[in-house]
């Protein structure tokens, strides 16, 4: 159950058609009349959308190292795919960081809407989280995945953008900033 869809978010049209319903990914077609009167077919994916958490704890940024079957091993932040129906994309952000890293966060911001590719609708929506309430609580991992949970400063953070591991730092929202709590004045999309 999506809260915010960005401006100008292309969706699938109510009319289309579900032609293959995959694992991950659904395929829709639909008919459009084009600007001679001619109708041709489109198309278009959808897959589930990813949450993402920028988490700070003191003078520190959570980054996690991970391991995953088919991606080997990268440098990310705290998150995942937001796959229960029932939840909003700030309650599946606030369970993949409690899976994730076992931290659970007093405040929450939406700082970051996007969908990557205009064919598929799906968006990577990225939260900023602090006031870590409790860090006590285990990891639940997914059988497919190894976690490691590093704190780094922000120069620490910003050293990682040349490395080849991290793929999917947000480096265009961290290497806008010089403290972290400049990221704290970052505006809440969700108001």
């Amino acid at each position: 159950m999506r809260i915010y869809i960005p401006e100008k978010a292309k969706l699938v049209p109510k009319n289309a058609t579900c032609v293959f319903k995959g694992i991950i990914f659904d395929v829709y077609q639909w008919e459009q009349e084009q600007f001679d009167g001619t109708k041709k077919t489109f198309e278009m994916l959808t897959r589930p959308d990813t949450v993402r958490v920028i988490v700070l704890k003191d003078d520190c940024m959570v980054v996690v190292k991970q391991e995953q079957p088919h991606l080997g091993s990268f440098i990310d932040i705290p998150g995942g795919i937001h796959d229960k129906a029932e939840e909003n994309e700030l309650e599946a952000a606030k369970r993949e960081l409690k899976e994730e890293t076992g931290l659970v966060c007093n405040s929450w911001k939406l700082i970051s809407c996007t969908q990557l590719i205009n064919k598929i609708e799906t968006f990577h929506y990225i939260f900023l989280a602090y006031d870590v309430i409790n860090e006590s609580q285990q990891q639940k991992l997914d059988s497919g995945e190894r976690i490691v949970i590093e704190y780094l400063t922000i120069d620490e953070v910003k050293n990682l953008f040349n490395n080849l591991d991290v793929r999917f730092l947000p480096k265009d929202i961290l290497s806008g900033v010089t403290t972290f709590e400049e990221l704290k004045g970052l505006p809440d999309l969700l108001g």
